[in-house]
């Protein structure tokens, strides 16, 4: 009876609540809605809960009790009698079965139905690596982006909420205690030099956690410490190598060789894959527990542009994109101002057969820096989110209408380029591939 109960019912996410509370004290930690989505999603995406110990344990019970609350709360429930733990854990297993939480599977990017490896996504954004990587077959077993524009839109294309600041350890405790690739696009940040000189005779763990305390790099590195992934892959502005007079590069390849891992790294430019100048810098690297400095691992090669900015274009593009008299007035003035004292200011007006500079994730506020030309007297225009979205790779079912233009174009702007992101993490699978085969071969 209560099955059908719930059937009828048509439970939506919407009418999740908002906060999870018992005797007053908060389940899930500082946030409510994300966090508890998070933990939900999760679970639902990643099957039962295995084992006995304190933390499978704990984990059980948030999962319980957020399937509890989220079917007490229905209006027809408040008849029934009181939905015990065993029946909510049935749900929780079984939620097709039981008609809810559709929301988390009918996705644009569902989890591939027989995943050839794992790897978890950190500094999610709006999910670039996680489309690589799904594309070769993984599998994405944890989550993080604390943005919370950036969450809704992770969220609607693939149906888990990423967990929230990845500096705690309450988050870090939800990531799985194994999985095969680390992936992230971690922000760039100076690091201080004290206790630098010490990392020699400190060992491997004290030594990377004296030197990159503090910043998010060390959360990165604290992950691969404790975890042990076969390999890792980060991604970074392309200057990450001159910053801080080229100490904060120094401090990352010293770390993750300590750590026991290989590193290889390269600057790449996303216009092989899409119509756009944007270099970045790849990390690899692999663990030498594992592979025994004996891996064999190339970039894929780099090429001219290939494409043009008039292929991301849309046809009949709405007249909100256009700039203003009193804007594109402005904009040309102020670039004069600037080209005569010989600052090099201007805006980008495109060639239509050429490509765009770098979009960033400052592109909202006036759209300069990447202007579409219109013909005869019709002011330029901004591309819209939809070709921002295309200019870093994005297919056009990938949803961007949860959040308004501005967060779209921020979330654009601070993406990877997806094409670029897959055609490493394919020579990635292909290294961790053909060194196992032959090592299988060879035994």
């Amino acid at each position: 009876m209560m099955a059908e109960c719930v059937i009828n019912a048509e439970l939506k996410l919407q009418a999740f609540p908002e906060e999870i509370t018992e005797d007053g004290v908060k389940i899930y930690g500082e946030t409510s809605y994300e966090n508890q989505m998070a933990v939900l999603s999760q679970f639902l995406h990643n099957g039962k809960i295995v084992g006995e110990d304190i933390d499978a344990i704990k984990r059980r019970k948030e999962v319980v009790m957020a399937i509890r609350e989220f079917l007490e709360r229905k209006k027809c429930i408040e008849e029934l009698p009181e939905i015990d733990e065993e029946f909510a854990m049935r749900v929780a297993e079984s939620p097709i079965e039981y008609s809810i939480f559709a929301d988390f599977y009918n996705v644009p990017f569902p989890d591939p139905e027989k995943p050839k490896f794992t790897f978890i996504d950190l500094f999610a954004g709006m999910g670039g690596f996680r489309l690589a990587m799904q594309a070769q077959g993984g599998k994405c077993v944890f989550s993080s982006e604390w943005n919370k524009y950036a969450q809704k839109t992770y969220f609607a294309n693939f149906g888990e909420m990423p967990f929230g600041d990845i500096t705690k350890e309450s988050t870090k405790s939800y990531i799985p205690k194994q999985f095969d690739i680390l992936c992230a696009g971690f922000p760039c940040q100076p690091f201080s030099i004290a206790g630098v000189s010490k990392k020699k005779s400190l060992g491997r763990e004290t030594g990377f956690k004296d030197k990159t305390q503090g910043t998010l790099f060390f959360d990165v590195a604290d992950i691969i410490s404790r975890h042990r992934p076969k390999a890792f892959y980060l991604e970074n502005v392309k200057n990450l190598t001159s910053h801080d007079k080229g100490n904060t590069f120094r401090i990352i390849q010293e770390t993750l060789e300590e750590l026991n891992y290989s590193v290889h790294y390269q600057v790449m430019d996303g216009q092989t894959y899409v119509p756009q100048h944007r270099e970045r810098i790849m990390i690899i690297g692999f663990d030498r527990e594992r592979f025994h400095d004996e891996e064999i691992f190339h970039f894929p090669e780099q090429h001219q542009a290939t494409r043009s900015i008039s292929e991301i274009l849309d046809a009949n593009p709405e007249p909100k994109y256009t700039l203003s008299d009193k804007l594109w007035n402005y904009l040309q003035v102020y670039a004069e101002k600037h080209r005569a004292k010989g600052n090099g200011f201007g805006y980008g007006l495109v060639e239509l057969n050429g490509i765009s500079r770098t979009l960033s994730a400052r592109y909202y506020k006036d759209g300069s820096e990447i202007l579409i030309p219109q013909g005869e007297g019709k002011n330029p225009r901004k591309l819209s989110p939809r070709e921002c979205a295309r200019l870093m790779g994005y297919p056009d079912i990938y949803r961007l209408d949860q959040v308004s233009d501005v967060q779209a174009y921020r979330q654009c702007g601070n993406s990877v380029v997806v094409p670029l992101i897959s055609a490493v993490s394919e020579k990635i699978i292909q290294t961790i591939n053909n060194y196992e085969r032959n090592t299988n071969f060879s035994h």
